[in-house]
């Protein structure tokens, strides 16, 4: 029996994921676009401070921005399935880079020209979002996914750690004016850089539907994986309710209870650190029960609001933020990959439509009624109240068929043989 040469035997070495030129370029324009999407606000606000804008104007732009993403998210999911997920980034990010400019004009003259500037921004940077999202199923092998999601949301932790702070040091160097210009050449990036994918619409022709009809299909595409409604539930109800109570409650609760703004910056620092962290363990690591360790994982949220709710040491209350990053992202990274293997990829950009729309688009009323509730019931009541949502919500999510991994049980009676083969289709 002959031996094997070397060559035979040994498989070779695969490039680093993140080394591919197609996922490097990927990688960057997610990355331009999150640097874009996180300066924009401490820009606008050293405009505040000096003078060039006002509070109300501040709070005008901020809501108009985030009305065009609430707008755009459902419409650009519709219109990545319908045309091509890279036309899609392309145009946002064109859009939004234009847009950015006639902020720069706006500012110091007209509120209302900067405020619809500002909507088209918000739409680029919400039809970027599922567009990417399936536009990394096109190009990223299923087994290489969940290593190519993690170091994007690596990057989102990076950027919003990194953004604010380099966006205020370099607006006081250079001027708001152009560093706004900067953001532009982001978005320009942003829309630029991502490679072509392999789009899965289907060619030839097709009867005429509206958009809505066809945001409709994505949703019933969503229902037909309950583990997604119920992960995407629990996901909405954590943010809308934890993530809301401690953005708010937390400076309160550094003033009040600690004395010291030292708390907040700790903590937030952080939930960073935390979030960082995830991401680099989530990149290797594969549990039997992908979905249960995920859902485990998000419920960690609510320590957060816990330590903020008893009389803990300082200590506690930043290892609890470090928790509730480290969850999320322990989270969002199988969450992201489950939905770009299990979702019929025809639809893919309505069903990543869907989960951006709720689990980010209600996170604005989460803040704006959770002062309001402190104000009438207590930072008490409120707090026990969000960990308690933060702790069953993902509790209840598990018991969904599917949960368990994050996929669709097999038909039964289905022979193993079948199942592989439509796996590797």
């Amino acid at each position: 029996m002959s031996t094997p040469s070397t060559a035979e035997a040994v498989p070779p070495r695969q490039r680093p994921i993140l080394l591919t030129p197609a996922v490097l370029r990927l990688w960057t324009g997610t990355t331009a676009s999150g640097l874009a999407t996180w300066a924009l606000p401490f820009l606008l606000g050293l405009a505040v401070v000096d003078g060039t804008l006002s509070a109300t104007g501040l709070g005008i732009v901020l809501a108009t921005r985030t009305v065009g993403f609430l707008v755009a998210v459902p419409i650009s999911g519709v219109l990545a399935d319908r045309y091509s997920r890279r036309g899609t980034v392309l145009w946002a990010g064109i859009a939004a880079g234009a847009a950015t400019p006639v902020m720069f004009l706006g500012l110091g003259r007209s509120v209302a020209l900067m405020a619809v500037a500002a909507v088209v921004v918000g739409a680029g940077q919400g039809a970027c979002r599922p567009a990417f999202q399936a536009l990394t199923a096109e190009i990223v092998a299923p087994e290489r996914r969940q290593a190519v999601n993690a170091a994007m949301s690596l990057a989102v932790r990076l950027t919003t750690f990194i953004a604010p702070g380099l966006a205020v040091l370099l607006g006081l160097l250079m001027g708001v004016e152009a560093m706004l210009l900067g953001t532009a050449l982001l978005w320009l990036c942003a829309g630029l850089l991502p490679p072509p994918g392999l789009s899965p619409t289907p060619t030839g022709p097709r009867p005429p539907t509206s958009l809505l009809t066809e945001f409709a299909d994505g949703v019933r595409e969503a229902r037909r994986h309950p583990w997604f409604l119920a992960g995407l539930a629990a996901l909405t109800a954590v943010i809308t309710t934890g993530y809301s109570a401690t953005s708010v409650a937390l400076p309160i609760v550094s003033r009040d209870e600690y004395g010291t703004e030292v708390v907040l910056a700790a903590a937030l620092a952080g939930y960073t650190a935390g979030g960082l962290l995830g991401a680099v363990l989530i990149a290797r690591w594969r549990p039997s029960a992908q979905g249960w360790a995920a859902l485990a994982a998000l419920a960690g949220y609510g320590f957060a609001p816990l330590a903020l709710l008893l009389p803990v040491h300082p200590v506690l209350v930043v290892a609890a933020y470090v928790l509730a990053g480290l969850g999320i992202e322990l989270f969002n990274v199988p969450w992201f990959t489950a939905t770009q293997r299990e979702v019929e990829p025809t639809k893919l950009a309505r069903v990543s439509s869907l989960d951006f729309l709720l689990s980010y688009g209600l996170a604005p009323i989460g803040l704006a009624l959770i002062a309001p509730a402190i104000a009438t019931f207590g930072a008490t009541a409120v707090l026990l109240v969000c960990a308690a949502i933060c702790f069953l919500a993902p509790a209840f999510a598990a018991l969904a068929p599917g949960a368990r991994r994050f996929s669709a049980p097999p038909p039964p009676n289905t022979p193993t043989a079948s199942i592989h083969v439509a796996t590797r289709r």
